[in-house]
């Protein structure tokens, strides 16, 4: 047996005779002899118990009146008593008629048969009683055996599972560890290609530069050909000390480009002024919106009016709708099971994650970074209709969250902005995201107004809206656009007729030069080109000389500012400087702060 502790096997052992613990040492075969032998000791001896009779008796008869001996009751059984209580009759007074029976044994004395029947009987018993005491003794080891049989049997089965389900984590780890080198091994191929080509766009810009510069190098030595280095001065003096055609009286540059000294009561506002109610859903083209209501509303309308200037302005439009068909957006790309939809919003997932890290691994400014995407051609916006019902139906909820939280952050400046079709803007009918409740609520929204026609009871759109602006907390009454039919066919919408974000060029320069910086003179009556800078760059050099301005920061000039009648952005006014630069007339001593040069 098997003992918990010393303890427990102390008191075991205390409880048990010395024979039984012989017997417990005992091997199997040898049990089952001792066991036989008791049994034979018990079965012989209750035999020879049974045998005989184990006391003397003195057989008696009694006499009749008439003379006659009765030796027998009327069941026919004789008279009989042992000697000690016929002793004991005799000293109580015996009858006169009791008289033994001499036609039995000796004088009616007969000797017992089996004087140690006592002995035999015990004999039996005791055989019997240590013969179950041992049977009771192997049941108990038997039973302990099984147990420890038991719990062998499922040891060994677990060991065999183990074994399977280590052999098959192995096949797994393997088949892991493959895909994973696979996945590193085509992330830096990517990235080694990603390398080659910001290289190859660095080495292109710089070539274009020195070669601007030696191109500017060179008109300025043809301007100076013959002058003697006394002339050469005289010419760059008169230069720095020319006055500026566009800057009069006390007027000076910042004030000149400072917005709030030059927009006027007339500058048009977020919202649409009166003469153009609609003109609010131009802020829905390019920017991250939820468009909600009532059924009957106008939501649905709304945003097929918002895909036509959308693909009008040159996005590439993909419509996520669960309830319709193709034949409602014959033009634009749209997916209608919950598989493709599932597949296409891991797929915008995956491609904003991949621009956000080549950008953030980029040398490009943002404006730049987002000049490329549209040069590229994959500006992208995603229409997700009955946005509602995602949650309930594409299981992935770690995607749908991922896919909601990126959506509303990170799409603007990627060019993947998404428009949301919704009957509510609670988080749970924005995909089910969480923790981003102050964010959807700043976020640009639209709520479409419906009423019940008094009559049929049905919901139809007032053809009014509420618009609250991106990071604002205020609603807004506005006009939703008059549609007489809705709109199911996208392929006859204009291309757009320029890039929304387009670079820099020539034309453009000059046109700003002739709107703004000359003031109604011609270029040619004040073109001074040391360093062939163009009209609008060197009408800002030369205030800056004039004006003995050492360094000069773009953040002098604000955003989207307009002066008579057109407006001009800070990378406009960066985009002189980078020609300033170039030219070698100034460096560049922090991200929007040049140095000029002293000559």
């Amino acid at each position: 047996m098997n003992y918990l502790t010393d303890k427990h096997k102390e008191l075991s052992e205390s409880q048990q005779s010395g024979l039984m613990l012989w017997f417990g040492q005992l091997p199997m075969d040898k049990k089952a002899v001792a066991i036989g032998l008791s049994l034979t000791v018990g079965i012989s001896s209750a035999a020879m118990a049974w045998q005989g009779t184990s006391s003397d008796r003195i057989y008696f008869c009694i006499k009749t009146p008439s003379k006659t001996l009765v030796c027998r009751d009327k069941d026919n059984r004789p008279f009989r008593m042992t000697p000690f209580y016929w002793q004991e009759w005799k000293l109580s007074g015996m009858p006169r008629q009791v008289v033994r029976d001499a036609a039995t044994g000796v004088n009616g004395l007969v000797k017992a048969t089996n004087p140690y029947k006592a002995f035999w009987a015990f004999g039996g018993f005791l055989g019997f009683a240590l013969a179950g005491w041992m049977l009771r003794h192997c049941q108990d080891e038997e039973k302990q055996r099984a147990v420890f049989e038991d719990i062998a049997q499922k040891r060994d089965a677990a060991k065999a599972e183990m074994a399977a389900r280590s052999e098959l984590l192995e096949s797994y780890r393997d088949v892991a560890i493959a895909e994973v080198q696979l996945q590193a091994d085509l992330d830096l191929i990517a990235n080694d290609r990603s390398v080659d080509i910001q290289k190859a766009e660095i080495y292109a810009h710089t070539e274009i530069e020195v070669t601007q510069m030696e191109a500017s190098d060179a008109i300025f030595e043809a301007q100076t050909a013959g002058m003697t280095e006394q002339q050469k001065a005289e010419y760059i003096k008169q230069l720095r000390l020319m006055k500026t055609p566009y800057l009069q009286g006390s007027q000076t540059l910042a004030g000149t480009i400072d917005p709030n000294d030059k927009v006027t009561g007339s500058e048009p506002g977020a919202i649409a002024p009166q003469d153009n109610k609609t003109a609010w859903v131009q802020n829905l083209i390019k920017q991250t919106a939820l468009i909600w209501g009532n059924q009957g509303g106008g939501k649905s309308w709304l945003a097929r009016y918002v895909i036509q200037l959308k693909k009008q302005a040159g996005y590439r439009v993909i419509v996520l709708d669960p309830d319709s068909n193709r034949s409602e957006w014959r033009g634009v790309e749209s997916y209608h099971s919950w598989d493709d939809i599932e597949q296409q919003i891991r797929d915008y997932v995956q491609e904003l994650e991949s621009r956000l890290k080549t950008f953030n691994n980029s040398s490009l400014s943002e404006s730049q970074w987002r000049q490329k995407l549209w040069a590229d051609g994959i500006a992208l916006s995603l229409i997700c209709e009955e946005a509602t019902t995602y949650g309930d139906f594409i299981k992935d909820a770690e995607l749908l969250d991922k896919f909601g939280k990126l959506a509303l952050t990170k799409s603007r400046k990627q060019e993947m902005p998404i428009t949301v079709v919704a009957h509510n803007n609670t988080q749970t009918c924005l995909f089910g995201i969480k923790g981003l409740h102050n964010l959807v609520s700043k976020m640009l929204q639209v709520e479409c107004l419906a009423e019940v026609d008094p009559v049929t009871l049905q919901p139809s759109s007032t053809g009014k809206a509420k618009v609250k602006l991106d990071s604002s907390n205020e609603w807004l009454d506005v006009n939703l656009p008059k549609m007489t039919a809705k709109i199911s066919d996208f392929s006859d919408a204009l291309p757009a007729e320029s890039n929304p974000n387009p670079p820099i060029d020539k034309a453009t320069l000059e046109r700003i030069y002739e709107l703004e910086f000359n003031l109604g003179n011609k270029a040619g009556d004040t073109q001074y080109e040391p360093k062939k800078l163009s009209p609008q760059a060197q009408k800002l050099y030369e205030y800056l000389t004039r004006t003995e301005r050492i360094e000069a920061d773009v953040k002098e000039f604000k955003g989207n500012f307009k002066v008579q009648g057109e407006r001009f952005t800070v990378e406009q006014i960066k985009g002189w400087m980078y020609e300033i630069v170039g030219a070698g007339l100034a460096d560049w001593i922090a991200e929007g702060v040049i140095k000029l040069n002293q000559i």
